[in-house]
């Protein structure tokens, strides 16, 4: 038998008709074959799901004693330190427990005796500034009674606020300005305008129980001075949040509490930063059921995602939450400026207050100007786990912008994430002459010449940094500052997160100002680009030249019968 021979013509004929229809067909196949791969693998549970599902499918903790029964609480109540010395007849080690924790000292334990970090001590923010000379109004969220000068002895066990915790009641509430204590009669507050009753000390000292979302809620969705002025990421619609909101805290998922997840151990809850970490290690709960549930690593592990996902390869460099929680404030507006330059300005010889557009104030006599915003982009930085903070008696350089607080982190260091921040800016006042921060008097009497009495910066300054027993010049003026929240709530659902194309952009990206770390769509490598685009031609050309060698060597090798 003859070969038939093929002519140049008759071969573009035939490539230009079935070949184009088979190379169509099999790369329709491809296509199904990859459909039904990425099908099998929505499927699949993501070990991070898995594993958190194992660690937290206790709901509901048993409990071993009904407060309501216990003889000692039958007694009748006058005050607040009469009730926790009950509780102390049973719980003996438990306000020597809490004298040791953050929430009773405000100062961070690593730096206590050195620096004085924290807000009991001598560090600043941008919002009211310090509570030295202002404690009456400050420390109405302390977790105690009677904080209201440099006096208050925190040795005394009775002095502990066990209720503010504890009460489950609902109608436990401190007085605005009470040093922390509520009051013994009917008052109103001016501030807000509202009437404040006493407690009824026996109905809520039989409720007490695990602290609850509310309790928790009471003083952290309201620091600052009001609903979500601080964070961006509490506020109020977490007490009752759907899971669009958060994930974890949902009443229509999980429907966490916070000591879900912020691990108490004697008193000591998880969570707080100044310079020591929330979390000294990243631990799964398998590795050790006694690790702390306050990072996303300890339910979820180090490698979330489903099988070979690129997502995991994200964990050493990226933390979890800045993919998860794609904005802030997704509810309520959150204070974003505070200039406390402004204030003072009065209406008819009268302080006077204006609101925006999102129903909050842009300006009080009092504070000043102010500027919120509402579904807010976080801001990036290299962090882990640690602040670095400022106090009043640092030097500063006023020809810029000054940062109170940061996040320490880079590049080079293991423990350290790209990781979401609020950023609050603003302008407060500084000396000229000693070039530092200052603390203003603003809570008090005319006669301690507090500002929000008298309109006096000179004045509310030099009481204020007398009373903590830092020089003042009596030279003051105001210099732009900047300080940082970690944001670590409002996690999205997973069809919700940040997508890819949102960091790896080369003019709007996410991550823009984050240096130390190759983005792929972002940054530029010539000779890589080259490289790899030359790796991308080339597999194409040889899966052309592949598929055209297995088109025409078979028909070429056919014989005539």
């Amino acid at each position: 038998m003859r070969k038939k021979r093929i002519s140049g013509k008759e071969s573009r004929k035939w490539f230009f008709g079935r070949g184009i229809r088979l190379l169509f067909f099999v790369f329709f196949c491809s296509g199904c074959l990859w459909v039904v791969e990425s099908s099998a693998k929505t499927e699949e549970t993501a070990p991070g799901r898995k594993l958190a599902n194992q660690t937290v499918k206790r709901a509901d903790p048993w409990i071993t004693a009904d407060h309501s029964r216990h003889a000692i609480l039958q007694q009748e109540f006058s005050s607040g330190p009469e009730v926790t010395g009950a509780c102390l007849s049973c719980h003996n080690d438990a306000a020597l427990q809490f004298h040791k924790t953050i929430h009773w000292t405000w100062l961070d334990p690593a730096t206590e005796k050195t620096d004085r970090f924290g807000k009991g001590g001598l560090s600043v923010n941008n919002f009211c500034i310090n509570i030295q000379s202002n404690e009456p109004r400050c420390t109405s969220c302390h977790a105690g009674y009677g904080w209201k000068d440099k006096t208050f002895d925190f040795t005394d066990q009775t002095k502990v606020d066990c209720l503010v915790c504890h009460e489950q009641t609902g109608t436990y509430k401190k007085f605005p300005a009470g040093s922390g204590r509520p009051v013994s009669e009917p008052k109103v507050f001016p501030g807000n305008g509202k009437t404040y009753l006493p407690p009824e000390w026996n109905k809520v000292a039989q409720s007490v129980a695990r602290p609850t979302r509310r309790n928790c809620g009471t003083c952290h969705f309201f620091g600052g001075g009001g609903d979500g002025v601080k964070h961006g990421d509490l506020d109020s619609s977490l007490m009752k949040p759907n899971k669009a909101l958060d994930v974890h805290m949902g009443i229509d998922g999980r429907n966490f509490n916070c000591t879900r997840c912020h691990s108490t151990r004697e008193h000591r809850i998880s969570g707080r930063v100044y310079q020591t970490p929330a979390a000294m290690h990243r631990k799964s709960l398998i590795e050790d059921d006694l690790a702390s549930k306050i990072t996303c690593e300890s339910c979820h592990s180090r490698k979330p995602h489903k099988a070979n996902e690129k997502a995991n390869d994200h964990t050493d460099r990226v933390a979890c939450q800045s993919c998860h929680i794609p904005s802030f404030a997704r509810v309520n507006p959150t204070k974003v400026w505070w200039d406390w330059s402004k204030a003072g300005k009065k209406k008819n010889g009268k302080p006077y207050e204006e609101n925006g557009d999102l129903g909050k104030p842009v300006y009080m006599t009092k504070k000043g100007e102010m500027q919120w915003n509402k579904n807010i982009k976080p801001e990036y930085e290299w962090y882990n786990g640690s602040l670095g903070q400022l106090t009043v008696k640092d030097t500063i350089d006023p020809a810029s912008p000054v940062k109170v607080n940061w996040p320490i982190g880079a590049p080079d260091d293991p423990d350290s994430r790209i990781f979401p921040f609020k950023v609050h800016r603003g302008k407060q006042p500084y000396d000229k002459v000693n070039k530092n921060l200052v603390i203003p008097h603003l809570f008090g009497s005319k006669e301690t010449n507090a500002y929000w009495k008298t309109y006096d910066w000179g004045k509310a300054i030099s009481y204020a940094m007398d009373y903590a027993g830092v020089p003042y010049s009596g030279e003051y003026g105001f210099v732009e500052t900047s300080f940082v929240y970690p944001t670590t709530h409002m996690v999205a659902p997973k069809d919700n997160v940040v997508g890819c194309g949102e960091c790896h952009n080369k003019t709007e990206s996410r991550l823009a100002g984050i240096a130390g770390v190759y983005m792929p769509g972002r940054d530029q490598f010539g000779v890589l680009n080259t490289v790899g685009w030359i790796a991308v031609f080339a597999s194409i050309i040889g899966v052309a030249l592949h598929g055209l060698g297995r088109i025409f060597i078979p028909k070429n090798n056919r014989k005539e019968e």
